[in-house]
């Protein structure tokens, strides 16, 4: 009998009350585990070292301090969040093999991870603006789009996103888990964690179901106007070269909504219409869900952006960089 079976097996047996949940990892690849890390940490590396060295760009070349660079750091900053809210637990599963966690750490680690999902998503709503101001009224941008402005704007986007879920996470350590303890995934999700649960449910599911229409649904539909509105405004562009010119500017941000927004979809799809599919079908979504944002996000803003390219160009090779501008 397997890991997984074993505490599927002891799960089911039980009825009552429990303080900590199981968190399986990779179902059935537990003889091979120490194979597993070596990616996952590259990742994580990889994740935390691009966006600090974007903030450490931002934050030190003063020709950046612009709301599109404001924009862009506050798009660092929710992904290193992300990649911080899964790492103590995946590292403590594939490295100790420790996989036990405590209901309340598991509803905190919930809280930050879809907060951070929730941040990242507005800020993407907030560069989309950014783009539409950028192309459609260029004369006014620097007047629209001020720093202070920029800032308001980020502290609006914490207060809206920090304050929501904690209405539905607080009611989980209350629940009766009699069924299972035993989570799929490396880390605690909400949608799967009260699929767990015995009692009535609905008005977690329900307020869930406002969160994603009322966040991700708002923020997804004010991306699509404001490509409307930058698509419509690069049309009425006489030259060809000015069109792509103009495209050119929002190809960065188009790539970091699409990483966000169809792994997101595609995880969604899945806990609704693919409940009984392989648990290595749920793992995999959910790690591109969260990795692959913090991951991918600074590679396309350092390949695609002039600025960040050179900043980084300078960290790797000064002198060479240097040389290059006498």
């Amino acid at each position: 009998m397997t890991t997984w079976d074993s505490l599927m097996a002891e799960s089911n047996s039980s009825t009552e009350r429990f303080a900590s949940f199981y968190l399986t990892g990779i179902p059935g690849y537990e003889n091979g585990n120490h194979f597993i890390p070596i990616p996952l940490c590259v990742c994580y590396l990889i994740g935390t070292v691009g966006n600090y060295t974007i903030l450490h760009i931002i934050h030190t070349d003063k020709s950046l301090h612009q709301p599109m660079y404001y924009s862009l750091a506050m798009l660092s900053l929710t992904d290193m969040g992300m990649s911080f809210s899964t790492l103590p637990t995946v590292l403590k599963i594939f490295w100790f093999d420790v996989r036990e966690i405590e209901v309340n750490a598991c509803v905190v680690q919930m809280y930050f991870i879809h907060t951070f999902s929730l941040m990242e998503s507005a800020v993407l709503l907030a560069m989309a603006f950014d783009r539409y101001v950028a192309i459609c009224d260029p004369l006014r941008y620097s007047s629209k789009l001020t720093p202070q402005r920029i800032i308001y704007i980020g502290v609006f986007i914490v207060i809206r996103c920090s304050i929501v879920l904690t209405v539905i996470l607080v009611r989980i350590p209350t629940f009766s888990f009699c069924h299972s303890h035993v989570l799929s995934q490396s880390f605690c999700l909400h949608q799967e964690v009260i699929q767990l649960a015995c009692d009535d449910i609905s008005f977690n599911i329900l307020y869930g179901l406002f969160v994603v229409a009322f966040y991700w649904g708002v923020d997804s539909l004010g991306i699509l106007l404001s490509y409307a509105f930058i698509l419509h405004s690069v049309l009425g562009i006489a030259s060809q070269r000015g069109k792509l010119k103009a495209l050119n500017t929002c190809a960065s941000h188009i790539c970091a909504v699409l990483i966000l927004y169809v792994p997101m979809i595609g995880l969604s799809l899945v806990h609704r219409f693919a409940k009984h599919s392989s648990p290595l079908v749920h793992i995999t979504m959910a790690n591109i869900y969260l990795l692959v944002p913090p991951v991918c996000n600074p590679i396309i803003y350092s390949i695609k952006t002039k600025q960040i390219r050179q900043g980084f160009l300078r960290i790797l090779a000064p002198k060479r960089v240097g040389f290059a501008h006498t």
